[in-house]
Parts: structure tokens; sequence; C-alpha cells
């Protein structure tokens, strides 16, 4: 995770992510908040036994959006990684050699690197677990094709890393049009056992058929949330495990607010869940809980 440096409303993204509000504040004020609630957030992960590594976000260059480190990096287990290409120019500048270094440091192994960044030169984009949902033990890929989620380079990420793809467009209405979500990992998680989906957002009845039929082959309970609880996070969730191997759903408490009992009775059948108030960071940010957490599949170096 990334303590963030500079966070505010990033005016490059907010063109198709319409989660993200103005709010009259001075920067150095919501970026104050976003630390405050990013340190909490942290604490919380923590108290339950996860283990959290923290890279500070540096003030030079400017990163708005560093807390979402998801977008531009995944780590997997047989020791790869990948870097995705970004569309905010400034998005770009998040990549950093010396989180890799940071992560050998805590004795985790790194085979090699998968650079997509070059995609950027000719405007194609896949940010990472934002446009993909990835199934790790069922090997799929999930995508909610959007202008940050090119379709090509999906199929070539599926190939390089094992992936069996599985490709829907997902929209939200936004002044009285279907607009494409922007990533993936808003209206949709997957879970060991089950997976969060809104699937509302998904116009195509062969589509919409498609996802079920791949989700329920694989045993997972499916928990329809509706486009409303997406406006409040509820799709943006991640299954962590502790160190003593437990599991937890970790949403903000806006996402968890808005679920219904029938909803969380669903989701606690399965395992516990933490939350945490993230309301500065999903404002300005238009990203929530699993936007800020980029998840840690590297083996461990027993040299």
């Amino acid at each position: 995770m990334v303590r963030p440096a500079s966070f505010r409303m990033n005016e490059q993204t907010a063109v198709n992510n319409y989660y993200q509000q103005e709010v009259a504040l001075l920067p150095a004020t919501i970026n104050a908040k976003a630390q405050e609630e990013f340190d909490t957030f942290v604490a919380k992960l923590r108290a339950v036994g996860v283990t959290v590594i923290v890279v500070e976000d540096t003030e030079e260059p400017n990163t708005p959006d560093a807390l979402f480190p998801n977008n531009w990096i995944s780590f997997h287990e047989n020791g790869d990684v990948a870097i995705y290409p970004m569309f905010a120019e400034n998005r770009r500048l998040e990549k950093r050699e010396d989180v890799l270094d940071l992560l050998e440091e805590q004795g985790l192994r790194i085979e090699n690197v998968v650079d997509y960044s070059e995609a950027e030169e000719e405007g194609i984009f896949l940010e990472g677990t934002g446009s993909m949902i990835l199934d790790r033990k069922h090997r799929k890929a999930y995508c909610a094709l959007s202008p940050r989620a090119d379709e090509e380079l999906f199929i070539e990420f599926c190939e390089d890393f094992e992936f069996t793809p599985v490709v829907f467009t997902a929209n939200q209405t936004v002044a009285g049009n279907r607009e494409a979500i922007y990533h993936t990992n808003v209206m949709m998680c997957v879970a060991e056992t089950f997976a969060v989906v809104c699937l509302d957002a998904i116009d195509d009845k062969k589509e919409k058929k498609n996802l079920l039929k791949h989700l329920k082959a694989d045993g997972k309970e499916v928990v329809a949330i509706s486009e409303n609880q997406v406006t409040q996070f509820a799709g943006n969730m991640l299954q962590v495990q502790n160190d003593e191997g437990r599991l937890f759903l970790v949403m903000s408490s806006a996402a968890n607010a808005s679920l219904t009992q029938q909803q969380r009775t669903a989701i606690e059948k399965h395992c516990s869940i933490v939350h945490s108030s993230l309301e500065t960071i999903e404002t300005c940010g238009g990203g929530s809980a699993r936007c800020m957490m980029a998840e840690v599949f590297l083996p461990k170096d027993h040299a």
C-alpha cells in the first residue's frame, strides 16, 4: 500500500471516472485527510493479522493517485511481476523500481518482470487489477472492456500469465446515458468461494449469462449488488488472508453501510468483514479499499 504525499482529485482521470467529485478544501487539507484515512485503514488490517507493506509516496513527481497501486503493478505466485500501461499521463509516473527492491529486501523473490508499458505510446491501456479481476485459484481473469481495458492486450496478458479470459462490457447510467464503467473492480469482486457482482451493469444478456456460468462452474456463491451500491463502492472489495490463514473481505465503511442484511449474511457465511472510512479518498479519488491494495503473492526467498 502506498501512503499518499500529494493526494487530490486527479483531473486527468476524471474524464472517464464518474465517481470523482470536486471538494471545496485546500489540497493540503485533502492530503492530510487522505493520510489519516490511509493510516487508520492500515492499522485495521494489521489488527486482524494481515501483513501490510507500506511504501511512502514522494512529493515529486506529482502523483495524486499513487495510493491506488493495484493499477500499475501485480505480483504472482511464480515470482513474476506485471507492469501495466496507464491511461492518465500523471499516473504513469507512479511506476517505481524501488518498490521491487523493497519487496526483495523483505525476503520476497522476483523472477522476472513483464512490462506492458510500451502500449501507452499507442494509446492502449490495461490498468492492472483495476481493469481485471484475477481468480488465481481457477486461473480465470474477468475484464469489463473500457477506455482503460483493451481487449487485445487483456488477451495477451492472459496468454502470458496463463489465465482464461472472461470478457464483457459493464455500464453505468451517467446523466441519462449508459457509459462504460472505468474499472472492472468497482462493480465486481471475486473471492475464494463467492463473488460480489453488479449484474445490472451488464446490459448484454449473453455476456451476463456467460459471466454467471463461469462463476457458478467454479462453485462460487453470487452476491448481486445494485448500481446504487456500486456508487457506494460496494463492488470495490478485496478478500485478503491474515498470517494464520483466516480470510477477510475488506471494504470501505460506505460500502459496508450500503449492504443489505441479506447481502451481509451471505458474505459472512464465507468470511468476516473489515471496513474502514475512506470518505475523502473515495470522493476525490473515485476509488476505494480494493484499489488501495496491491496483493503480494511472490514466493518467499529461502536463500
